[in-house]
């Protein structure tokens, strides 16, 4: 991934920047105003094709390359590289017609119809097939055109198709129980069947979890989750090898829908990407939602190793798919992509290039907008390129994070199935909750896939792995015996991979790690809290924890009826081997989270990158003796912040602090060889 993202920027000349680029939605007199403002922008690179299938395949077999022979061309001759799309995330009309049992079936059973895009099961051989045709004819056309600097795979995998449940689906399924099971008595066990009389005795009789009287069996379903992805995942690396048999050497990428949506498990597209890139759009309506943007990054540079990624899609102003499209703020894009770069962000793209004049995402911003050269984004958008390419030396540097927490999809799916002692209790809930503790403490940290290497870091935390596998529980058992500070959310370790109860006591996986067992979960109603022994209230999930030799950090002071005991250890502290596993029994609210990570943070040696006020990101990127400190000014009043010794890049000294005016980016070149830059990665 680094190899090949280096030498994608090398060629660029510095950080990519552009967009989705779709000229098939403008007369051909469009195009040369188009590359012209494009070089105006200060654009590298833009992704060409991804919804052009019907015009490069009007007819079955039938291929008409003009539109692409031209766009190709013009850009090149302008010096604009291109991002190569294969178009089969939006099959024609005429393949849907002639192959109606493609067209993907919901739960209930209602086929979908043509008129979107995505529509398709993803285990339909007729799509395999004609998916497979238009790849290996673009590839054959375009792998040699000088243009073309990367293939970019279909695009946001599983948007709208993450799960089709037809017959031909269930077929599929099938053979993927086969793969995965051996045989049938495996995988009876392994999904319970004999609760509620489900015993399987043939493969034939098992179908996909579609609406049933009651219940689904949990451990079809999350089966069918993992089994969804896995074909979905199946055509990425069918399109892939396709590509890279008749394209050697050119990298490949997919847009992996904004990380967090729970349709897919990002972490295994990743590892077959040879750059990893995302999309991220804003939730408006979220005052909070630079949170998210950074969670968002730092879940992104997770699923690339810890390595620099592309930010491969997002918006220059308003969306079109949310209750009310606000557009963004003055200066708000500027800081969003900036946030993006000091994540590890290696590439600044938008969708989409010009915005269109008709369709569904016609209300969707664009970095051309409908009124041309004289709007405001505009001129934030040919700001930002010029900007951008002041920075071009910040790329190929790391960021640098001592706390990892830990993100896995398969344990979301678990959590928030059907038959839960809590609806309340969400994963995404969680893991934004914590992540935003560490926010607030201005502490990096990386979200990474429960079996990653976890010895770098200081401190791990686990705020949702209600699911986990056995040899990831051994892996944190083994970082925390080794000398690391793992801290655990409600409900952990309760089920193995197969979403079956960890019998012995809860938290199953960890009561030796933590010291303690779990009696009983006992969620709270809507409208109850239990009081805590630092003043404040939990609201949601409280457990009734028996100490095993862990000692309480933090104690239930008082609570509904039912609820955990007066005294009862909310939040335990456990020393095991070298190091020391921390529980959290309650869904703590946002001060004793702060507290409490702050002083695990704070035990463990981690810290932040510098000391800022509240409502500041600071954030290092660096590599051998470079080093460079993004600072980000959220609030509505300048801020000063201690950088003794350093410069700005324009390479002006700074005294001894840096001013950041309100809402603003300022990026500091430190001076090398520094203290502060000494860390475990």
């Amino acid at each position: 991934m680094t190899d090949a993202l280096h030498t994608l920027t090398q060629r660029l000349g510095g950080i990519a920047y552009g967009g989705d680029y779709n000229p098939e939605q403008w007369p051909a007199d469009v195009w040369p105003e188009d590359v012209r403002l494009m070089r105006e922008a200060g654009v590298n690179l833009v992704t060409v094709g991804v919804f052009s299938w019907s015009r490069l395949e009007p007819r079955p077999g039938t291929y008409d390359w003009t539109l692409l022979d031209t766009v190709l061309d013009l850009l090149h001759a302008a010096g604009i590289a291109v991002d190569l799309a294969t178009p089969t995330a939006a099959p024609p009309p005429w393949f849907s017609r002639a192959h109606p049992a493609s067209l993907p079936r919901n739960a209930s059973g209602t086929r979908l119809t043509h008129g979107s895009r995505q529509a398709f099961c993803p285990s339909s051989p007729d799509y395999a097939r004609a998916a497979d045709a238009m790849v290996t004819a673009l590839a054959h056309r375009y792998a040699a055109h000088p243009a073309v600097a990367m293939w970019h795979v279909h695009n946001e995998w599983g948007n709208h198709n993450a799960l089709c449940y037809c017959d031909t689906s269930g077929a599929a399924f099938r053979t993927w129980l086969r793969d995965r099971y051996g045989d049938l008595g495996r995988l009876n066990d392994a999904w319970g069947t004999d609760f509620w009389g489900q015993r399987y005795g043939d493969w034939a009789e098992i179908d996909p979890p579609r609406e049933t009287t009651a219940f689904r069996n949990p451990g079809q379903e999350l089966d069918y989750r993992r089994f969804s992805s896995d074909a979905l995942l199946a055509r990425h690396r069918a399109e892939s090898a396709l590509l890279r048999g008749l394209a050697p050497g050119t990298p490949i990428t997919t847009n992996l829908l904004g990380t967090l949506e729970k349709k897919v498990d990002g972490h295994a597209f990743a590892r077959h990407c040879d750059i990893v890139s995302v999309d991220h759009y804003l939730v408006a309506a979220d005052p909070g939602n630079h949170v998210d943007l950074a969670l968002n990054a730092d879940l992104a540079r997770g699923m690339a190793g810890g390595r620099p990624w592309l930010l491969m899609e997002h918006s220059t102003s308003a969306v079109n798919w949310q209750p009310v499209n606000v557009p963004k703020a003055p200066g708000e894009m500027r800081r969003n992509s900036l946030t993006h770069l000091a994540r590890g962000a290696d590439g600044i793209l938008f969708f989409q290039w010009r915005q269109s004049r008709a369709g569904a995402e016609k209300w969707h911003s664009a970095m051309l907008p409908h009124g041309g050269t004289g709007t405001r984004t505009w001129g934030e958008v040919t700001a930002l390129g010029a900007e951008l390419a002041a920075l071009s030396e910040v790329r190929g540097t790391q960021v640098r994070a001592e706390v990892a927490l830990l993100f896995d999809w398969p344990a979301w799916w678990a959590l928030e199935m059907e038959a839960r002692p809590s609806e309340g209790l969400r994963h995404l809930d969680l893991v934004r909750q914590w992540y935003g503790a560490l926010w607030d403490l201005g502490i990096t940290c990386d979200l990474v896939a429960p079996d990653a290497d976890l010895t770098p870091y200081k401190v791990v935390l686990a705020p949702s792995l209600y699911l986990v596998t056995d040899p990831d529980a051994e892996a944190l058992h083994a970082y925390v015996r080794g000398g690391g500070h793992a801290v655990l959310g409600p409900f952990s370790g309760a089920v193995d991979a197969h979403d079956r109860v960890r019998t012995g006591g809860y938290p199953g996986a960890f009561r030796d790690l933590l010291g303690l067992v779990v009696d009983e979960y006992l969620p709270l109603r809507e409208g109850e809290s239990a009081l805590l022994s630092d003043g404040s209230h939990a609201p949601l999930w409280t457990e009734r924890v028996e100490a095993r030799g862990c000692t309480a950090w933090l104690r239930f002071a008082e609570g509904p009826e039912g609820g955990p005991a007066r005294g009862g250890p909310a939040v335990t502290r456990h020393a095991h081997g070298d190091g020391t596993g921390w529980y959290v029994a309650a869904a703590l609210p946002a001060r004793s989270l702060h507290d409490l990570l702050g002083a695990v943070c704070g035990e463990a040696g981690a810290a932040p990158a510098v000391a800022v006020p509240p409502g500041v990101e600071a954030v290092r990127r660096g590599t051998g003796d470079r080093s460079y400190l993004f600072l980000v000014n959220h609030t509505d009043g300048e801020v000063t912040v201690p950088v003794d010794g350093h410069t700005l890049l324009d390479g002006s000294a700074l005294p001894g602090s840096v001013s950041v005016p309100a809402g603003e980016v300022v990026v500091v070149r430190e001076a090398p060889q520094t203290p502060h830059q000494e860390t475990s990665r």
